[in-house]
């Protein structure tokens, strides 16, 4: 998959879910989605149902989590070979390389509204790891690694202003936030629980595995 430069509510619709990929608004009246004259699949022809073969089905759960984590398809058949070379599940192990990005970490912290926020903010270097700045929004995180924001005051008042967005997250059991320093830390593996968006994942293990 190429890089997509159209509307990113488009790609919502055509999943048939919420990706959220554009932070508070997803939540709002605003979102397609919560229009019923506009959940339906995007095109002129979207009243067409077209037949519902295997092949679509499996690949409908690929360009889900695809579009969800926003990895094209280079970087997505890498994780799935590197999860093929785990032990246990490939879905489940595939699931958790995803969720650790630094990308997804940082907004699964509320300290972005969205992951294209969140990696706009890495790219542009507001974002460190274990005191080191990182710019690559694909980083890995690992048990142990404490994130923290460049100390600036332009890098601390972006952040802040997301947080006054977003208001108090919620934080899963595997990461921990100091909002007063703005750092986090790492506190284990995610697993297939941790994961939010619905999908079948054995879909894509039977489909990339072939």
């Amino acid at each position: 998959m190429g890089r997509y430069t159209g509307p990113s509510c488009r790609q919502c619709r055509r999943e048939g879910i919420k990706l959220m990929l554009k932070g508070t608004r997803c939540e709002t009246a605003k979102c397609p989605m919560e229009r019923q004259w506009r959940n339906f699949p995007p095109g002129m022809h979207s009243w067409r149902r077209g037949r519902g073969s295997q092949y679509r089905l499996r690949l409908r759960e690929k360009q889900k989590v695809k579009r969800y984590y926003g990895v094209y398809e280079k970087q997505f058949m890498r994780y799935f070979h590197q999860a093929e070379r785990q032990k246990g599940n490939t879905g489940a192990a595939l699931l958790s390389i995803l969720e650790r990005r630094l990308d997804n970490v940082f907004c699964k912290l509320g300290l972005s509204p969205s992951r294209a926020s969140a990696r706009q903010a890495i790219g542009h270097g507001h974002v460190y790891v274990n005191g080191r700045r990182v710019s690559a929004p694909s980083y890995l995180v690992r048990v142990g690694d404490r994130i923290g924001i460049k100390d600036s005051e332009r890098s601390r008042k972006l952040v802040r202003d997301w947080l006054e967005e977003l208001g108090e997250p919620h934080l899963q059991n595997w990461l921990r936030l100091d909002l007063t320093k703005l750092e986090a830390e790492v506190l284990a593996v995610p697993t297939r629980d941790d994961v939010m968006i619905p999908v079948e994942e054995q879909l894509i293990v039977e489909l990339c595995g072939q």
